[in-house]
């Protein structure tokens, strides 16, 4: 079944996100430290990604026109606007909630980054799963540590986790007729290396030390692939 892992990841975000409105009682202390260490495991996990890269000129280029792509059409801004829409619809205006931030802080970690798409790759190629469920594990997780912190607004990335892997996993399966092994290599690597450094950047954010517009960068990983292309003709 191709789109077990996508499913399986969905599942477990979604009972991270039940498990995470139980534990609220939390003290905001130890909210404050938990989510400190996350934002460290993620740029950790960033800097790991960031460094396979064997070409820095592409991610370097990936990121600047991706920059350019993203604040044209106003990514962040029409996240937000999503974001405030569900938050519209799922609550009282009496209510103080955080629902868009927690959908879009969790669908930009829970989405960017190798274990994605490299897991719906394998999912769709290979019909290998391993992957995608080890992600499903961490993102579980992750999804408890956010719902105590940002509410339930974290549920709603499960949309985007479940198209985004479940579209790269069903085009996987013929990707194989359309690009040869070697650019799918290289793109993959090159992938992996910008998607780190985006998510080196959603650490800071989790941090408090700066506020990177990453949802404007998202464009890069995708000018990835058009630059490997274009090299393969040269």
């Amino acid at each position: 079944m191709v789109l077990l892992g996508t499913i399986v990841n969905g599942v477990c975000i979604f009972v991270g996100t039940l498990l995470g409105l139980i534990f609220t009682k939390i003290p905001e202390r130890f909210k404050e430290t938990v989510m400190s260490g996350v934002g460290l495991a993620v740029i950790l996990i960033g800097l790991q990604m960031g460094f396979e890269t064997k070409n820095i000129v592409v991610v370097l280029l990936s990121l600047l026109i991706g920059a350019v792509v993203g604040e044209a059409l106003h990514l962040e801004e029409r996240l937000e606007y999503i974001g405030r829409w569900v938050e519209r619809k799922f609550t009282r205006p009496e209510q103080q909630s955080t629902i868009a931030q927690g959908f879009i802080t969790a669908s930009l970690i829970f989405v960017i980054g190798a274990l994605s798409v490299i897991g719906a790759l394998d999912s769709g190629l290979r019909n290998d799963h391993e992957v995608l469920i080890t992600k499903a594990i961490i993102d579980g997780f992750v999804a408890l540590v956010l719902t105590s912190t940002l509410g339930i607004g974290v549920i709603f990335s499960v949309i985007p986790v479940v198209l985004y892997e479940g579209g790269i996993a069903l085009l996987a399966t013929q990707i194989n007729k359309w690009v040869p092994q070697e650019m799918l290599d290289l793109f993959i690597v090159e992938m992996t290396s910008t998607g780190g450094l985006l998510i080196v950047a959603i650490g800071l954010n989790l941090l408090k030390l700066t506020k990177i517009r990453v949802a404007n960068l998202l464009p890069s990983l995708f000018i990835v692939g058009i630059i490997i292309y274009v090299m393969q003709w040269f």
